[in-house]
């Protein structure tokens, strides 16, 4: 239920000038120069005076003023219409990022009236770009749209690329901020494309920072973090301080999430110099209340209310009536966490009363369910199961895991602490499923994250070599000294050499431990991408629906537990580097199973040695079911009555020996099959696997496959030497 911003100003400088930093200068200094040598007071001096102000915008808002003050005086003075619509546009920008939306809708009004009187579509086509971002800002989603729709509009009849690029980002904005995440993206990456069309560096660096803002939201904080880089370091060299500080913000709450609390809060820290620096009220609040944040994970509890009562003083100053909501709530998580129920009750109902209001459905059910939490510390089960259920009806409506998560969880106890134990069970199964829900989005994460950390062994990996090279040219530079110096280098290169071969082992083995740890890696995703096949998932899928289709009850609840406790079992066991031997057995037992249930056209058994002690034996997971998977998708043919398949687990000198038997062709016979030429993928990579595994188990691990026929049987024997570990129990 903890909150934290999702979009913190991620379009509204880009309606500014795109160049870099060098000819931005150079810009300012040419300007500086005529401005100088122009002094009457007409209109070109009036459009210098507003050029230096847009041109200072980004590196010192004071100097613009100036500026800005200057040109709105005698464009008065001279009844000069387009001087008028020029500074109120500029003064409207300035209002905005202050967060006076009010006053900022006002001069953008004013500016647009002077732009028609004079017909300058470019500058109608800019005021309503910036309507979309300020209705953007107020949460008036299809008014920004509709504002966007125009100025696209005009953009598009003057050939203006960059700015079509502009409302594309724009629009992915509103599409990220209602949830439309794949729109958002699709907007960004269209603009990224035209943006590096015409070479704009500023708009390529937006769209790194709004597609960061995306992947975020999405979970996927490998990415996002590369985006918002990228953004970062174009905007610190061209000194846009208030991209700078959107930019840290962001990071500052990725790392929060992942749990690294000193790096979150040195981002925030530095986004809060920044935001303060821009006079941004909106992120200078924001960033108060995620430091708040990272305080209460941190357990520092008086620290975190310190600074949400900040981002509320601030909030409230800017009439940010949702951000308001957001921080009493995560006051009251923290007054939760202190066991101080009833002042948490007060500020959940705050949030409570301004979400119905704005009619905020997802902050609504969040207070609802922190109401709900204080009553069932406080023992009071009637009310707290009757708010549970209004925040869990409205965590349906918008389809929020966690929040229905969170609903379940204070069901289930309610219901066990009432003795209505079949409820509770209930409950429990519903939260059961919830879990399954979000672990599936986790699963997808970890494989992300796992990528992006071999990406890192693979930059260190590179820096290492670099410094052997270096070693390496030190040492060649020594052997061509002076000879007159030979004996004095000679005991310096002998040091030199010494030193040399104890790096350069150290590093060989970081450099080759690091390439096996990727290899490992690498394998293991494969597996977990083999394992279950969206062939083998669209199959058991399709017998399912035939089976429902012919009104098969039993069977079809049977079935769908099976094929979910097979899913449940191959995640889980994916995640562990060792599972138990029962536990992996149990999947196989699953899946054959589950092959077997619509027409038992299988025979199949597992065989335990008594040698064997399933329950304490420990081996890396997913080894033995590509093996049976092979079997039953190749060993037999189309027409074969009576197909057995059978495993038995055995210790043999103390190393852990499973077969697979079929009664199928053979492997001989299906090499010679055109059809079947192609190997087992999963065999494949279950192969390289053991090779890297027998080296970290320091134990033989191996798998040879045999035609039966060499023992005048029928069918293929496949054996498997499993590396493994003994559980302690003690």
């Amino acid at each position: 239920m903890g909150f934290i911003n999702k979009h913190i100003l991620t379009i509204f400088i880009f309606l500014f000038v795109s160049v870099n930093v060098i000819s931005q200068n150079k810009k300012i200094d040419s300007l500086k120069i005529e401005l100088e040598n122009h002094t009457a007071n007409d209109t070109t001096r009036i459009n210098l005076l507003y050029d230096l102000a847009y041109a200072h915008f980004r590196q010192d808002i004071s100097k613009t003023k100036n500026y800005l003050k200057t040109a709105d005086s005698l464009s008065t003075i001279l009844n000069y219409s387009k001087g008028k619509a020029r500074v109120s546009y500029l003064k409207g920008i300035l209002e905005n990022i202050k967060s006076n939306y009010t006053q900022s809708l006002h001069f953008f009004e004013e500016s647009l009236k002077q732009y028609q009187s004079i017909q300058d579509k470019k500058g109608i086509a800019d005021v309503y770009t910036a309507f979309g971002i300020t209705n953007y800002d107020l949460s008036k989603y299809t008014d920004a749209i509709l504002n966007y729709k125009q100025a696209t509009e005009i953009y598009k009849a003057l050939n203006n690329k960059r700015e079509v690029a502009t409302n594309l980002i724009n629009t992915g904005n509103v599409y990220s901020e209602i949830g439309q995440y794949q729109e958002a993206i699709s907007n960004y990456k269209e603009a990224l494309i035209l943006s590096e069309i015409i070479d704009d560096e500023d708009g390529i660096s937006f769209v790194h920072r709004n597609l960061g803002v995306v992947y975020k939201v999405q979970g996927n904080y490998p990415l996002a973090i590369e985006s918002f880089n990228k953004s970062l370091e174009y905007n610190k060299k061209t000194k846009n301080d208030l991209s700078v500080a959107s930019i840290l913000n962001n990071l500052g709450e990725i790392y929060t999430i992942l749990k690294k609390y000193d790096k979150a809060l040195d981002h925030h820290k530095q986004s809060l110099t920044f935001s303060t620096k821009a006079e941004n009220k909106k992120l200078t609040a924001a960033n108060y209340s995620n430091i708040g944040t990272v305080f209460l994970q941190k357990k520092a509890y008086a620290k975190a209310i310190e600074y949400f009562n900040r981002s509320i003083a601030i909030s409230s100053e800017i009439n940010d009536l949702k951000h308001v909501s957001i921080t009493y709530i995560n006051i009251g998580n923290t007054y939760l966490k202190q066991n101080k129920p009833i002042v948490a009750r007060k500020n959940y109902t705050k949030a409570k009363d301004i979400s119905e209001e704005t009619n905020n459905k997802r902050i609504l059910s969040s207070s609802l369910l922190g109401i709900a939490k204080t009553y069932l510390q406080e023992k009071y089960y009637k009310k707290a199961l009757a708010l549970a259920f209004q925040g869990l009806e409205i965590a349906k409506e918008l389809n929020l895991l966690e929040s229905q998560k969170t609903a379940s969880e204070i069901l289930t106890e309610v219901y066990h602490r009432t003795g209505q134990y079949k409820k509770a069970f209930e409950s429990h199964q519903e939260l059961k499923m919830l879990n399954d829900s979000l672990f599936n989005k986790e699963n997808i994460e970890k494989i992300a994250q796992l990528e992006y950390d071999y990406k890192y062994k693979q930059a260190i990996d590179a820096a290492n070599i670099r410094e052997l090279k270096l070693t390496k040219t030190v040492l060649t530079t020594s052997k061509n000294l002076e000879k007159s110096k030979r004996n004095y280098l000679w005991a310096i290169i002998s040091f030199l050499v010494v030193s040399i071969a104890s790096v350069s082992f150290i590093f060989y083995e970081k450099l080759r431990n690091a390439k096996a740890i990727a290899q490992n890696i690498i394998i293991e995703q494969k597996l977990l991408r083999s394992q279950m096949t969206p062939h083998f998932i669209f199959n058991s899928l399709s017998v399912l629906q035939g089976i429902i289709l012919n009104k098969e009850e039993r069977k079809s609840v049977s079935y769908l537990s099976k094929f979910s406790r097979l899913l449940r079992l191959t995640l889980e066991n994916s995640r562990d580097k060792t599972v138990l031997l029962s536990k992996e057995l149990m999947a196989v037992e699953s899946y054959l199973a589950l092959q077997n249930l619509e027409n038992n056209s299988y025979q199949h058994s597992i065989t335990i040695a008594d040698s064997v002690d399933s329950d304490t034996t420990k081996i890396p997971p997913m080894l033995i079911q590509p093996f049976v998977e092979n079997a039953i998708e190749h060993a037999f043919s189309d027409d074969a009555i009576n197909k057995e398949i059978h495993l038995i687990l055995s210790m043999v000198k103390e190393q852990l020996i499973c077969t697979i038997t079929d009664n199928g062709i053979g492997i001989d016979a299906q090499k010679k099959q055109k059809n079947k030429a192609k190997k087992s993928l999963s065999t494949v990579i279950t192969s390289e696997r053991l090779k890297m595994l027998s080296k970290d188990f320091k134990m033989k691990g191996s798998v040879t496959i045999q035609d039966r026929k060499i023992k005048n049987e029928k069918g293929t024997i496949v054996t498997l030497v499993i590396p493994y570990k003994k559980e302690n129990l003690s």
